[in-house]
């Protein structure tokens, strides 16, 4: 498995939301998104794809967030990372990201790095 990039760690990008708060994965129908998750248009992720993101720190469904890349969700087990986009100045331990993204990274094994 390959090492995450961190370099994007601290970094202001902006993610598309096409998961919103509140919704279910469209092919997986137990799914359930209790945070905004969406892809970093232009950044290409190791699988081929944009890079997905989750959003924290937000309370209500967006269609694109601004923010920071708070956390690297390195996936051991599979072939890309997911990133953790927060508003500037918010800070999350590792535990809290842990707990607010457990409903999908449960699937894997994860570690969150700061």
């Amino acid at each position: 498995m390959e090492r995450p990039d961190l370099t994007w760690l601290g970094r202001t990008v902006t993610v598309t939301v096409d998961r919103p708060m509140g919704t279910y994965h469209p092919r997986h129908a137990g799914l359930y998104y209790p945070v905004n998750y969406g892809y970093v248009q232009g950044v290409a992720a190791p699988d081929g794809e944009e890079q997905d993101a989750y959003i924290l720190g937000v309370d209500a469904p967006v269609r694109t967030f601004t923010g920071v890349v708070a956390a690297v969700i390195h996936r051991r087990d599979d072939v890309e990372d997911k990133w953790v986009v927060a508003p500037p100045g918010l800070l999350l331990t590792a535990e809290e990201i842990r707990a607010q993204t457990r409903f999908q990274e449960r699937f894997f094994d994860a570690q969150v790095i700061l």
